[in-house]
């Protein structure tokens, strides 16, 4: 008997499949095209076992969709701009651009033993400027269609890595990669206009089916539509300019009980008196320290300013509230300023009782209910309350009718007006940074901004650099920086910020329809290949990335890059969960945590000790695999000592696709084992004599058909464990099976063409080893008989008062008084009635057969 040797397997196959081509992805007009395309990675310099398995996902489908007749597009990519090249930069002392071009050439060493399907010859890399020369021309365009405009606005800027940062890349109030505490600070930015797009962007969720839910959800909690009053303050005793605030509110049925007005330290009024008044500058100066992400506004000490300034409440005009300079309202949601309702809202219950201010209660959980309260009381909007000070109507109301009755009566009254808004805001795009694409534009003093003309793109980034300076290097290059005006030929200066990254992987998706084209997209590839027909991806991205893909498709559509057809990009939508591993932790100097990698590490139960010198340490069980952490597992190590299907099988096999997975040292083995088996069983009857006569060629017949017809299902699904499970129990059957050679035959190449889209490389060599025609990865799909999927018996288990005792197997049409008498007349149901009469029994045609006694 031979042996199962992925080492020369894997390598033999991955030859094969490379030299002929078969995963190039070209135009057919006659077959339909299908899209599968994962999230693509950043090169960071490994990739890890998370990698594996989104990636393995992919091919299974990119298989099993190009085995079932479509034209497959599965294409690879790199998203390789960002900060933590030029952070490498800096630590190394090497360019960014040689650090990721190298991590790109690692990974791509890492991925090419896993036998993925895909079609390297549409290979892309952002930070190449055949690349970001195409996104520039669109920037140009769409500034040309009023898409994008400058301004100043307050962001999170990180005064270590000296950039501005995304909300989702500030950390309980740090910055992601330095870990300095954010600041707010305003620059003037770039800006894509999406918040135009925000009906449009939420109401289009309800046509994307095939998303998660939980995803749609979040990206509707994200945009923000909410229907509230906004209305105007009149102040007292405010400077000349500010006789009113204007205030935004989605709980107006909440005025009654308002207790003091906020204003943001960039509002308008506080910058006034910021300029004239040592107290409030210094005030607002603390406050900018902070960061601007919900997480830091609803996790920071809320502080405050009474400025002196009064405003009179616009139903009783006596009643004046104080107005405050607070450092937990943005200038950028609603109108930068708000009335406190500390009774209804704990931030503002926080607020009022730090500064000794009224608490009012607008409604109560009951009539008798103490208005007293320790903490906020907020129901949700669709719960019954006790409006004690309503507006309107019934005193018992949800929040949503006391809103809309409040709202009516503020507009009866000429208070204010009902409006509808978003949470939404403009994409702030600018980074002062140097590895990002160059924005195209050229700052000049007679003509103000005018953009590159597009016959000079690429505008290139520099490759003279240093970093040893904290801050743009784009801005000390003065040989770069310092160029003629495009329109003028003056003396100009370019643009020295770069783009946010998340422009670069917002229509990567687009360009691999034709990654060589002279300009962005060919509308005739776009065409034939958009929509992706399956996105796979992290769901940390199911908001930001997501989003802005969606709204640049729209854009792309406009300027005229994509057809109307691809205004939602992503067909479908599957996000996955985490490979997961035990991380192991001693202590060292000054008891600081030391982090082991599994290698390191010897097992024994329950404990862990370290083979170097066998110091027990500490087991925490399945965490998110992590650098810092060290609970890493290198895929190629994996290869190494087991080969690519078994790190394939394993990652797909031990959990659905959507939960996480734990890898563990025993479940690749157990992977192995099986793997190994399979090979065994077709080695066995490649050695039986043709033609060999057995009995149960029907009956394996009849599984094979039915095994196709399970699989398919659930990779149709995605529910590549349970697929696995199948293919597990026909192994087992195929096993035992006392067939003869052509049956078993026929059940061990379905067998491979089954286990194909997951272990490609084994299923190859048993394809070849029987005798098949061709490769196994252009090979149809098996199709299964329905003659054969109707079965001529059925099992039926038989419980005794709710206990299953035995099981029968009875002809599929049987009679059910005839199941009855052979139910009783089993020799366990007899043994478990004692001699007793049954009440009654119940059969159940084709389930089940139940005795109560």
């Amino acid at each position: 008997m031979t042996r199962y040797t992925p080492s020369e397997i894997e390598a033999r196959w991955q030859a094969a499949w490379d030299q002929r081509e078969i995963f190039k992805a070209t135009r057919a007009a006659d077959k339909p095209k299908y899209y599968v395309l994962e999230m693509f990675p950043y090169p960071s310099g490994r990739i890890h076992m998370g990698h594996v398995r989104n990636y393995t996902m992919g091919d299974v489908i990119a298989r099993y969709k190009k085995a079932s007749g479509f034209n497959v597009l599965h294409p690879m990519g790199w998203d390789a701009f960002g900060l933590a090249a030029e952070n490498a930069a800096m630590q190394k002392g090497i360019h960014p651009g040689e650090w990721t071009y190298q991590n790109i050439e690692d990974m791509k060493g890492q991925m090419k033993p896993l036998g993925f399907s895909l079609d390297w010859s549409r290979e892309i890399a952002t930070c190449h400027p055949e690349y970001y020369r195409h996104q520039q021309a669109m920037f140009i365009d769409m500034i040309e269609a009023g898409l994008i405009y400058r301004k100043n606005a307050v962001v999170n800027w990180d005064p270590v890595d000296m950039t501005v940062l995304a909300n989702e890349q500030v950390e309980q109030g740090r910055g992601w990669r330095s870990g300095a505490l954010v600041e707010r600070r305003e620059l003037t930015q770039w800006f894509f206009k999406i918040s135009d797009y925000s009906e449009e962007l939420l109401s289009a969720l309800d046509s994307l089916e095939n998303w998660p839910a939980k995803v749609r959800l979040m990206q509707e909690n994200w945009i923000g539509k909410s229907r509230g009053l906004q209305f105007a303050f009149s102040t007292v005793d405010a400077p000349d300019g500010h006789d009113r605030i204007e205030v935004y509110t989605t709980r107006p049925d909440t005025l009654l009980g308002a207790s003091f007005v906020g204003i943001s330290p960039d509002h308008p009024l506080a910058k006034l008196l910021e300029a004239g008044d040592p107290k409030v500058a210094e005030f607002v100066a603390e406050c900018r320290k902070g960061g601007t992400t919900e997480e830091a506004i609803e996790t920071g000490e809320k502080l405050g300013l009474d400025t002196g300034i009064r405003v009179r409440h616009p139903f009783d005009t006596a009643h004046e509230l104080p107005v405050y300079i607070a450092n937990f309202i943005l200038m950028e949601y609603g109108t930068g300023a708000i009335f406190g309702c500390p009774a209804h809202d704990q931030r503002d219950f926080e607020f009022a009782t730090k500064y000794g201010l009224p608490i009012i209660s607008t409604y109560l959980p009951s009539e008798d209910a103490n208005p007293e309260l320790t903490e906020a009381y907020v129901p949700a909007k669709t719960e019954k309350v006790f409006y004690n000070r309503g507006f309107a109507g019934e005193p018992w109301q949800t929040g949503l009718e006391a809103i809309d009755a409040a709202v009516t009566f503020c507009e009866d009254k000429g208070v204010g007006q009902g409006v509808t808004k978003y949470r939404l805001r403009d994409w702030g795009l600018s980074r002062q940074r140097y590895w990002g694409c160059p924005i195209p534009v050229v700052h000049c003093d007679a003509c103000g901004v005018v953009p590159e003309k597009k016959e000079n793109l690429p505008v290139k980034l520099p490759e003279d650099v240093t970093f040893e300076t904290p801050g743009n290097p784009l801005d000390r290059h003065d040989a770069w920086r310092n160029v003629p005006c495009p329109s003028c030929g003056a003396a100009a200066r370019r643009e020295t910020d770069t783009m946010d990254t998340f422009v670069d992987s917002s229509w990567y998706f687009a360009r691999f329809t034709a990654p060589r084209a002279d300009t962005p997209t060919v509308m005739d590839d776009a065409q034939y290949w958009m929509n992706v027909d399956q996105y796979i991806g992290g769901v940390e991205h199911a908001i930001l990335h997501l989003l802005y893909a969606r709204f640049f498709a729209r854009a792309m559509q406009m300027t005229g890059h994509l057809p109307e057809s691809a205004i939602e990009p992503f067909d479908a939508l599957f996000t996955q969960g985490m490979v997961t591993h035990a991380i192991y932790r001693s202590k060292g100097a000054d008891d600081r945590p030391v982090f082991h990698y599994p290698e390191e590490v010897e097992l024994h139960g329950d404990r862990a000790v370290l083979k170097d010198g066998g110091a027990e340490v500490q087991i925490i069980p399945s965490a998110k695999m992590s650098k810092s952490k060290n609970n890493v597992v290198d895929p190629l190590n994996i290869i190494s000592s087991y080969g690519a299907d078994t790190a394939r099988w394993f990652v797909l096999s031990d959990s659905p696709p959507e939960r996480d997975v734990e890898w563990t040292a025993s479940g690749a083995e157990a992977a192995y084992k099986h793997l190994s088996r399979v090979w065994n069983i077709s080695d066995r009857i490649a050695g039986m004599d043709e033609g060999a006569p057995g009995e149960g060629d029907d009956d394996l017949r009849r599984e094979i058909h039915k095994t196709i017809n399970d699989v398919s299902l659930a990779i149709d699904s995605f529910g590549f464990n349970a697929a696995i499970a199948k293919l597990y129990g026909f192994t087992a059957v195929l096993q035992k099976s006392k067939a003869g050679q052509a049956a078993q035959r026929e059940a061990v190449m379905t067998l491979a063409q089954l286990m194909a889209p997951m272990t490609p490389h084994l299923a190859e060599d048993i394809w070849a080893t029987q005798g098949g025609e061709g490769l196994i990865a252009t090979a149809d799909w098996p199709v299964a008989d329905e003659a054969m999927l109707v079965s001529d018996t059925v099992t039926l288990p038989i419980q005794v008062n709710g206990k299953r005792r035995a099981e029968i197997e009875v002809p599929a049409d049987m009679d059910k008084a005839e199941v009855e008498k052979l139910a009783l007349a089993h020799e366990a149901v007899i043994r478990t009635l004692d001699g007793a009469t049954p009440k009654k029994v119940i059969v159940v045609p084709g389930r089940i057969v139940n005795v109560v006694a």
